[in-house]
């Protein structure tokens, strides 16, 4: 019985309902939950003596527009008693909230303010969700696909303002014409 095997039917064992399937991606152990399990699991996985999960390295984002649960956040644990690694996967809906859990492990605040900027995913009870890499201003969420690649407005210095002021991208082209032909082909 291998190591993976072991832990895998304990997570059955002590997890029962809340878990949807397991996998193992580059010999991580990934624990796919409903979102509504997110507390109770995560507190198992903390305090439970088999675990002892308690330290969160890091919380993903991948937006996945074609499908019904459009996000998919990983939380990156780590046990420093049992030496392990766990991904904790779960799928949310575009404009779904879904709790916070600052409460439990202290340093997701901010790795859920990033979270919330760059992809638009909200954090219910969240103590400050408030942009953290982007301006107060800025309109959307850059790491979402179907954000535009030029962003919606540019920032520029208005010399009579006497400020940095926004307006609308405005990207204007001159018709350029192109040469496909290779100058080193065409030597005589």
């Amino acid at each position: 019985m291998t190591k993976q095997t072991i832990f895998f039917d304990q997570v059955e064992h002590v997890l029962q309902d809340h878990l949807l399937h397991h996998d193992v991606m580059h010999t991580v152990p990934v624990l796919y939950i409903h979102p509504a399990s997110l507390i109770r699991v995560l507190t198992i996985l903390r305090d439970h003596h088999l675990f002892l999960f308690k330290q969160l390295v890091d919380i993903v984002a991948i937006d996945y527009p074609s499908r019904l649960q459009r996000f998919e956040l990983t939380y990156h644990l780590l046990s420093l008693t049992n030496n392990e690694r766990v991904f904790l996967k779960v799928g949310v809906k575009d404009k779904e909230e879904i709790s916070t859990v600052t409460h439990i492990l202290p340093n997701a605040h901010w790795y859920e303010r990033e979270v919330w900027d760059m992809m638009g995913i909200p954090f219910k009870d969240h103590p400050n969700l408030s942009r953290i890499l982007t301006d107060y201003t800025f309109e959307g969420h850059p790491l979402r696909k179907d954000f535009p690649l030029t962003g919606y407005t540019q920032v520029y210095f208005d010399k009579e303002k006497q400020k940095v002021d926004y307006q609308p991208v405005a990207l204007e082209q001159n018709y350029r014409k192109f040469d496909f032909e290779s100058p080193w082909n065409n030597q005589k």
